[in-house]
């Protein structure tokens, strides 16, 4: 288990943004990712998606990680932003427009009124 939090530690703290997601970008496995990706590519912004369902470690791994029981999971500056529900509130909200701005991190203008 140390391997996998390492490699997932390596790729929070080394990316901007990291989706842990069932599936990838341009093929998402579940709806609640999907709902995310659409969210992010609405946005603009570059982002790492990760495949859960490649690796079962990595899948019960990311869950330990963050202490967060489900998939999609969002990092942003090496902080846990939540799963799918929390993400699609706070864009609705303009929150998550708001944190990734202030992470230094350029959002589609037309996404961010």
């Amino acid at each position: 288990m140390a391997d996998i939090k390492s490699f997932i530690d390596n790729e929070v703290k080394s990316n901007d943004i990291v989706l842990f997601m069932k599936g990838t970008p341009d093929f998402p496995m579940c709806g609640f990712s999907g709902q995310v990706v659409q969210i992010l590519g609405y946005l603009g912004v570059p982002y790492k998606g990760i495949n859960v369902l490649d690796n079962p470690e990595l899948r019960d791994g990311i869950k330990t990680y963050s202490n967060w029981p489900t998939i999609p999971q969002l990092y942003v500056k090496g902080e846990f932003v939540g799963g799918c529900d929390i993400v699609r509130e706070m864009f609705q909200k303009q929150e998550l427009q708001a944190h990734l701005k202030e992470a230094g991190i350029a959002v589609n203008e037309a996404a961010a009124e």
